[in-house]
C-alpha cells in the first residue's frame, strides 16, 4: 500500500523545507543551532501542518543522535523513563545524550511532564517538544523555563501553491495521474495555512476522479470534501484566538469587525451559548454604566438564543453584538471590583463597624450592634451621611469615567456626598 501523499513528501534536510523561514532558513536561529551540530531542547508551539514534526526528523537525520519519538497521548511516565535509562546506557551520550521527540506534549499531565525535569536539566536528553496548545498554559513552568520556544506560523498562500507545484511535480503516483491545477482558492480555503491537510485533499480529490488527467477545480474540492471550511477545533488555540478578536473589535467600538468574528464564530460551528456568554461579560466589563441597557440586552440575547436555537439564534446574537460595539464605553465597576479585591487581599478581614452589624439578639444589642445605625430611607432624598468603610479607612475604588451616564451619576454623588468621596468631586 503506497504511503499518504503527505508522508511522501516529507523533506529529509531544510532545502525541501516548505515554510517557517523566521526559524530554518538561511541564517535563522534553529537553522544555525541545527548547522553546529548541538541543540538545546526546544518547544514548537504551531498550528497543525506547519512542520513540527518534520523539523524533529530532519534533526534526527542531520546530528546522528539517538533519536526516540514518543506521542504524549499513548504514552506515560513509564516510557519516558524508559528512554531516559537507554539514553544513559548509550555509547554515543558523552556527544549529548539521545533526542527525545514529544508530539503534542500539551497532553501530558504534571506528573509526566516532571519526570522530564531532571533529565532535561542535566542533559541526559535533549528535548523536542510539539504542541498546538499555548505552553504557558499546557507545559509546567519548571520545564518550559528549561526550553527554548519556538513559534510556527500557518502556512502563507505562496508557500501552499509552492508546496502544490512541488505535489504534482516531484510525486511519482501524482505525476502519471497528469494533475492539471486549474483553480486553487478551494484548496487553499479548505487546508486553512495546514500543509497536511492540503496534501490530503489533493490526494483525496485525485483519487476520486475517474480517468487522467485530473483537472482541479473549486467545484471539484467542494463536491469531494462536502464539509465545511470555516470549521475549527472549539477546544484548541484558535477558539480562543477569535473569541479574544471579537471582544476586542466590541471593546475598541467596530461593529464591522465584530459581526466579522461573530460569523467566523458561527460558521465554524461555535457554541452559541458560549458566545452569548461572552457577550454578557462584555457588556458588563467594557460598557458598564456607560449602558447599563447593554446588560440588559445582552441576557435577553442569551435568553433568545436558548428559547429559538439555531440558526435564527445568530440574529439576538447580531443585534446585542452591533449594539455593544456601538454603545459608549466604561471599565469603571471593572475597574473597581479589580481594586477591591486587591485591597482586600492586602488588608485582611478588617471587622465590620458597630453601627453596621446585625443584631437579632438582645445580647448583640447591648453589645453594641446596629446602635446608631442611620436608615437612609428616613431622611430627605433617601440619603444621610454616615460610615460603611472599616474604622480608619479610606478607600476609593470606583472612579467615574466621562461618559454622559456616569457624569449624570457623580453629579448626584456630589449632591449626596459633597467632597466627602473621591468620586462625588
Amino acid at each position: 500500500m503506497a504511503r499518504p501523499l503527505a508522508e511522501r513528501l516529507r523533506p529529509n534536510d531544510f532545502d525541501g523545507f516548505v515554510g517557517q523561514e523566521h526559524l530554518v532558513g538561511e541564517g535563522a536561529v534553529l537553522r544555525r543551532m541545527i548547522d553546529g551540530g548541538r541543540i538545546l531542547s526546544f518547544i514548537l508551539w504551531g498550528p497543525p501542518g506547519t512542520g513540527k514534526t518534520t523539523i524533529a526528523k530532519i534533526i534526527a537525520n542531520r546530528l546522528k543522535r539517538p533519536f526516540y519519538t514518543l506521542n504524549a497521548v499513548s504514552s506515560g511516565v513509564k516510557e519516558v523513563r524508559e528512554v531516559i535509562e537507554k539514553s544513559k546506557s548509550s555509547p554515543l551520550f558523552s556527544n549529548g545524550g539521545a533526542i527525545l521527540f514529544i508530539d503534542e506534549i500539551h497532553r501530558f499531565n504534571k506528573s509526566q511532564q516532571d519526570s522530564l525535569l531532571s533529565a532535561v536539566e542535566t542533559g541526559v536528553v535533549t528535548l523536542i517538544g510539539a504542541t498546538t496548545e499555548n505552553p504557558s498554559f499546557e507545559v509546567i513552568r519548571p520545564l518550559l523555563s528549561r526550553c527554548q520556544l519556538y513559534v510556527l506560523k500557518s502556512l502563507e498562500k505562496a508557500d501552499l501553491l509552492r508546496l502544490l507545484q512541488h505535489a504534482i511535480t516531484t510525486d511519482e503516483e501524482l505525476k502519471k495521474r497528469n494533475v492539471q491545477l486549474v483553480e486553487t482558492d478551494a484548496l487553499l480555503r479548505y487546508s486553512g495555512g495546514d500543509a497536511r491537510k492540503l496534501l490530503n485533499i489533493l490526494e483525496l480529490v485525485v483519487e476520486a476522479a475517474a480517468c487522467s488527467p485530473v483537472v482541479v477545480t473549486d467545484e471539484r474540492v467542494v463536491e469531494c470534501l462536502q464539509q465545511n471550511p470555516a470549521a475549527y477545533d472549539k477546544g484548541g488555540e484558535m477558539h480562543y484566538d477569535i473569541i479574544s478578536a471579537f471582544i476586542k473589535s466590541i471593546r475598541g467600538s467596530d461593529p464591522d469587525a465584530a459581526l466579522y468574528w461573530l460569523a467566523r464564530m458561527i460558521e465554524g460551528g461555535e457554541d452559541p451559548a458560549f458566545i452569548a456568554r461572552r457577550l454578557i461579560i462584555s457588556a458588563a466589563e467594557d460598557i458598564g454604566l456607560a449602558n447599563p441597557n447593554a446588560l440588559l440586552l445582552a441576557n435577553a440575547a442569551f435568553d433568545a438564543v436558548m428559547k429559538i436555537g439555531w440558526p435564527e439564534g445568530r440574529i439576538p446574537l447580531a443585534e446585542a453584538t452591533v449594539y455593544l460595539a456601538t454603545s459608549p464605553k466604561s471599565n469603571s465597576a471593572y475597574m473597581g471590583v479589580n481594586s477591591a479585591i486587591e485591597t482586600v487581599q492586602q488588608t485582611g478581614n478588617l471587622p465590620v463597624p458597630l453601627h453596621l452589624r446585625n443584631a437579632p439578639t438582645k445580647l448583640m444589642k447591648e453589645l453594641g450592634y446596629a446602635k446608631d445605625y442611620k436608615y437612609s430611607h428616613n431622611y430627605q432624598g433617601n440619603f444621610v451621611k454616615q460610615q460603611f468603610l472599616p474604622d480608619g479607612c479610606d478607600f476609593s475604588f470606583w472612579i467615574p469615567q466621562d461618559n454622559a451616564a456616569e457624569q449624570k451619576t457623580k453629579a448626584w454623588m456630589h449632591q449626596c456626598w459633597g467632597d466627602d468621596k473621591p468620586f462625588s468631586k
